[in-house]
C-alpha cells in the first residue's frame, strides 16, 4: 500500500513537471532579472562559471566585485514581463531553450515529489481516523511539511542542477557552463565545487519544499473535501480542477519569496548575503520576482499533477 502512494505520486509529478517545464524556465530567468552575472567573481567553492579575460577580481571576503558604473551609464535593470521573457529566450536561444534543463527536472520530480507524494500519502493513511475517514487540517499540515521536508533534502543535487541549466542560456557565451545533461552538470560540479556543491541552497530548498507541499498537498485534500462535504460538487474532473487550482493560488503565494532566494544561491551565491542584498538593491517586492510566472505555473502544475494523479489512482485501485 505504502509502495503504492510513491509509484502513483512520482508518475503524476514527472507528468505534471515536463508539461509546465517551459514555464518553470520563464520563471526562473525573471527571477534572476537584477543580477548580473558578468561581474560575479567565480570560486572554486562557490561556482563553477568561466570569466572572461577582461573580468577583475576582488581579495574582498565576500568573493563578490561590483564595479562602478561608467559616467552617463545607468545601473538600473531593465526587467520584463512573462511574455517578452519568453519570447526573447525564443528568438535569441531557439524554442529547444524552453526545455533547457528538462532531464534534471525529470529527475528532480523522480527523487523529490516521489519521495513527498509517497511518504505524505503513508502519513495520511496512518493518521486519518479509521471511524470518520477524516484528517485534521493540523495533520495534514504537519504530514506535508515531513514529506516536503525529506523530499527536498533526496532531490536537492537536481533541482541545483535544473536551475544552473535553466539559466545558462542568460550568460556570456564565455561564461557559460553547457550541461550536456543533468548527469553531466552533477559529475562537473562534483569534480569542480566538491560534492557539498550539490547541496547547495539545500536549507532554503527545504524550507521551500516544505511550504510548498503543505501548501500544495494539504489544501489541496482540505478544499476537495469541503467541496465534497458541502455537496457543491460531485466527485469527478471540476473537482479535481478546481480544487488543484486554488491549492496553486496559496502555492505561489506561501512559496515565492523563498523561491526567488532559492534560485539566485543555487545559480551562485549564499542565502543571507543574497537576501540582505536583493532587498537592499531591489526593494522588498524583489523576493515577488517571478509571481505572475510562478502562479502561470503553479496553476497548470497543480492541476497536471492531481488531475494525474487521481486518474493513476483509479488505474492502480486493484493494486
Amino acid at each position: 500500500m505504502g509502495l503504492k502512494g510513491f509509484v502513483e505520486g512520482g508518475t503524476a509529478s514527472i507528468v505534471a513537471g515536463c508539461s509546465t517545464h517551459p514555464l518553470d524556465l520563464i520563471k526562473v530567468r525573471m527571477q534572476l532579472q537584477g543580477e548580473t552575472p558578468a561581474t560575479t567573481k567565480p570560486s572554486s567553492s562557490v561556482q563553477n562559471l568561466r570569466p572572461a579575460p577582461s573580468i577583475h577580481t576582488s581579495t574582498a571576503t565576500t568573493n563578490v566585485h561590483v564595479p562602478q558604473p561608467s559616467p552617463g551609464h545607468s545601473t538600473t535593470v531593465q526587467r520584463v514581463g512573462f511574455t517578452t521573457v519568453g519570447v526573447r529566450i525564443v528568438q535569441q536561444e531557439g524554442v529547444a531553450a524552453l526545455f533547457s534543463g528538462l532531464s534534471a527536472t525529470v529527475l528532480r520530480q523522480t527523487l523529490y515529489s516521489t519521495t513527498r507524494m509517497g511518504l505524505y500519502d503513508m502519513m495520511k493513511q496512518k493518521w486519518t481516523n479509521p471511524n470518520t475517514k477524516v484528517m485534521p487540517l493540523s495533520s495534514k499540515i504537519t504530514a506535508a511539511l515531513i514529506a516536503g521536508g525529506i523530499g527536498a533534502a533526496v532531490g536537492n543535487p537536481a533541482d541545483v542542477a535544473m536551475v544552473r541549466m535553466q539559466a545558462d542560456g542568460r550568460l556570456p557565451l564565455a561564461q557559460r557552463r553547457n550541461y550536456k545533461s543533468v548527469v553531466d552538470a552533477i559529475k562537473q560540479m562534483t569534480k569542480e565545487e566538491g560534492v557539498t556543491s550539490q547541496w547547495r541552497g539545500s536549507s532554503l530548498t527545504i524550507n521551500r519544499a516544505m511550504l510548498v507541499t503543505a501548501s500544495q498537498l494539504a489544501s489541496y485534500d482540505h478544499l476537495k473535501e469541503m467541496i465534497l462535504g458541502n455537496k457543491l460538487m460531485r466527485d469527478g474532473f471540476g473537482t479535481h480542477v478546481t480544487a488543484s487550482f486554488a491549492a496553486g493560488i496559496v502555492t505561489a503565494v506561501a512559496s515565492n519569496p523563498v523561491d526567488v532566494i532559492k534560485t539566485r544561491v543555487m545559480n551562485m551565491k549564499w542565502a543571507l548575503d543574497c537576501a540582505v542584498k536583493t532587498v537592499r538593491a531591489e526593494g522588498p517586492m524583489a523576493l515577488y520576482k517571478g509571481f505572475i510566472p510562478t502562479i502561470s505555473r503553479q496553476g497548470p502544475y497543480t492541476i497536471v499533477l492531481f488531475v494525474t494523479l487521481e486518474q493513476v489512482r483509479k488505474l492502480f485501485k486493484d493494486f
